[in-house]
């Protein structure tokens, strides 16, 4: 199997993190990735920070720090982009494939109703189908509904809502299509175009400055973010964003970039974890944003009920206070008075903010902050909506407050004694959510369920239909894995056959199947142009149908060539007029493989001939005539099951996403990553290729074969 995702981001984690540690010089500091690990005691912190200081000051002038592009006004959206959701667009809140148009306001009222919602979203069209044929990152852009005059409107939606809107950049597409201009100069006219506020560099370390050029000559500057933080602290001047992979302690630990530059956001994520509260704990004690991540790929990881809403009452307090987080004056790890409570402190024009963690399991009441004695001063308890009454003993006012288990406060001093209005509107709304507690919300944990999308029966023929092969019924072991790229082996990942409690990777039953009917050969363009001559169809949505035909029909010579650019609508409303259906893949693995098990076709004898050879190059060419390769064929003599063309089967749908199964593999595969749709090589294994609408859906590398029922 290719190396996991994740796995690829910590290698380059891990080899960046001796130059981080290297950086600290002789401070005595321990870096970790992007963070810095908070003093060893409460005793040890003056001594800390002493030395945070310093290297701060050190490394600052050691790379020339120049942090100019954070006053640049049409950037600054940044450092409040508290909640960044990244969002497929084949989620199903998003796009309504049946009325053919976005639904912008669904996909975030849903966002609002459950954690508070989102300050900006990263719109995710590429990983993990790119690979699937030529096209490029730029050309699955373009394929979304409506075009580029299509996502451009989109986009005014999201911004007609107040939410920032970034895309990603793949420098390692580099097998696809070649677009004929640098990356960063068509990424650059791209988001301009469209209007997108910032793009994030998918597996960067550091997005180069070249980018921030170019993006201001279109007249339309973009903010940065670098999904691996940055190579060189120098970087942090222009790559205004990052997302933060942190290794979670008791003691929480430091934002590098925002100690270096207090106005960098930072958003801190954990896509996998069921239970989210370091991650949220984290990023609120550094005054930092979350990553509210939840369809990874088209695997559903929801917020549990608890996480939801310390996300919802985190981001309110954060929202309300933004102008103290980007204090230069921060202060992580001041003095407090109980033990597993951990505090920052930002200061802003004589008036401070603390926000804290309390990383223990217990309630904790009475004391919680000292600070030295002013008669004018006010405080507020902006997470309980409450004014703060100090006990004054000595030159000292004592701060009482109520902290939860795993629980969060933030308190605000006022000198002058006098409080805005929005924070008059702050406490109010902190109040009215404070008379419940996180503890009563579940932290339970639950995979989204799928369904199996119904294949209707077909008649069924008195005797063999021409072309199609009987493959008898009986007690059959269906044995499958799916090769998504990410996700291991938990719960969610895959699909959920009817027969299981949940999706999961891998599959083994043993199925009693009826006896069926299925074409030898997949369906040919001559069949399809047969097809549309008696039935007049025509798809509603005509984008990318049949892209390789001309003047309706299809190339010379390409007769016996499995038709592609054909969604699983279209493939579906052809067997329909054939009077037939898709297989199921437990049909289609049967036919395949026969009694035994099998992993290819044609046994265990060599490949030669039995299928095409494959093609790598960044152009591909046409896939071969379905007869070709007679070695290829299966037990019961069907054929080009395997390596030429990708075959569609089921569909799986769920509340968030819907995804066909792929099975058979295709003769086009890119080189140069691993993040391409993954190949498979064995009748054991299908691919999960999501699914948004027809228009993006075809690809040049999926066709199909149909299947009836039997007496």
């Amino acid at each position: 199997m290719t190396t996991p995702r994740w796995a690829l981001v910590c290698v380059l984690a891990a080899a960046l993190g001796p130059w981080m540690r290297v950086a600290g010089g002789e401070t005595g500091l321990e870096f970790k990735w992007e963070t810095i690990l908070g003093p060893s005691s409460p005793e040890a912190r003056e001594v800390w920070m002493k030395q945070m200081t310093l290297w701060r000051d050190a490394e600052r002038a050691n790379v020339h720090f120049d942090g100019s592009q954070y006053d640049r006004p049409e950037l600054k959206w940044a450092q409040a982009s508290f909640i960044q959701a990244q969002m497929m667009v084949e989620d199903r809140y998003f796009f309504d494939p049946v009325a053919g148009k976005y639904t912008v306001d669904r996909y975030l009222d849903d966002l609002v109703a459950r954690f508070g919602g989102i300050d900006s979203v990263l719109i995710w069209p590429v990983y993990p189908n790119i690979g699937i044929d030529n096209r490029n990152q730029h050309d699955l852009l373009a394929d979304l509904p409506g075009g580029l005059v299509g996502v451009k409107a989109m986009v005014a939606d999201f911004h007609r809502r107040g939410v920032r809107v970034l895309f990603p950049v793949m420098p390692w597409d580099v097998g696809t299509r070649d677009e004929g201009v640098p990356l960063w100069e068509a990424a650059a006219r791209d988001m301009a175009y469209i209007g997108a506020d910032g793009v994030n560099g998918d597996t960067m370390a550091g997005i180069p400055g070249g980018v921030r050029t170019a993006s201001d000559r279109t007249g339309r500057p973009i903010v940065l973010e670098p999904e691996v933080g940055v190579s060189d602290d120098a970087e942090l001047g222009w790559n205004q964003m990052s997302w933060g992979y942190w290794e979670y302690k008791h003691v929480p630990v430091v934002s590098r970039y925002k100690w270096l530059e207090s106005r960098h956001m930072v958003n801190v994520c954990e896509r996998w974890a069921h239970d989210r509260t370091d991650g949220i704990q984290s990023a609120f004690f550094n005054g930092a944003g979350y990553e509210s991540w939840e369809n990874i790929w088209g695997i559903w990881n929801q917020f549990t009920p608890r996480d939801a809403e310390a996300l919802r009452r985190v981001a309110i307090v954060e929202r309300a206070t933004a102008s103290y987080l980007t204090s230069p004056e921060w202060e992580p790890h001041v003095t407090v008075l109980q033990e597993n409570v951990f505090a920052s402190r930002f200061p802003r024009q004589g008036s401070t903010l603390w926000l804290l963690v309390n990383r223990g399991q217990s309630d904790l009441h009475g004391p919680q902050i000292e600070v030295p004695l002013q008669p004018a001063a006010r405080y507020f308890d902006f997470w309980n909506g409450v004014e703060l009454r100090p006990a004054v003993i000595g030159n000292k006012a004592v701060l009482s407050f109520d902290l939860e288990p795993i629980g969060y406060g933030a308190v605000l001093e006022i000198v002058d004694g006098r409080l805005p209005e929005s924070f008059r509107m702050l406490m109010a709304r902190m109040a009215a959510l404070g008379g419940r507690k996180l503890g009563s919300y579940s932290n339970v944990w639950k995979p989204l369920p799928q369904t199996l999308v119904e294949i209707v029966a077909t008649s069924r023929p008195a005797q063999p239909p021409e072309g199609m092969i009987r493959i008898p019924g009986g007690r059959f072991r269906f044995v499958v894995t799916g090769v998504e790229i990410e996700g291991g082996n938990d719960t969610g990942v895959d699909v959920q056959y009817p027969w299981e409690e949940d999706p999961r990777r891998t599959h083994d039953t043993i199925l009693d199947l009826k006896t069926f009917y299925i074409e030898r050969y997949p369906v040919t363009n001559a069949d399809f142009k047969v097809f549309l001559d008696h039935s007049h169809y025509r798809p509603a949505d005509a984008h990318n149908f049949l892209r390789d035909w001309r003047n309706g029909t299809f190339p010379a010579g390409w007769e016996r060539k499995p038709v592609t650019w054909v969604s699983i609508e279209d493939a579906r409303a052809y067997a329909r007029w054939a009077g037939k259906r898709l297989p199921h893949e437990w049909e289609w693995q049967r036919a395949a493989r026969g009694d035994d098990s099998r992993l290819e076709p044609w046994g265990t004898e060599g490949t030669a001939g039995a299928r095409p050879d494959f093609e790598t190059g960044r152009i591909s060419g046409p896939p071969s005539d379905v007869d070709a390769h007679p070695a290829g064929a299966s037990p019961y003599g069907v054929m080009d099951l395997m390596g030429n063309v990708w075959q569609w089967t089921d569909e799986y749908r769920d509340e968030h996403t819907r995804a066909a199964i792929l099975v058979g593999g295709s003769h086009y595969r890119p080189t140069g990553s691993n993040w391409y749709f993954p190949r498979v090589d064995r009748l054991d294994q299908h691919g999960k290729y999501l699914l948004m609408y027809p228009g993006k859906d075809r690809a040049a590398t999926i066709g199909f074969r149909c299947a009836m029922d039997s007496e």
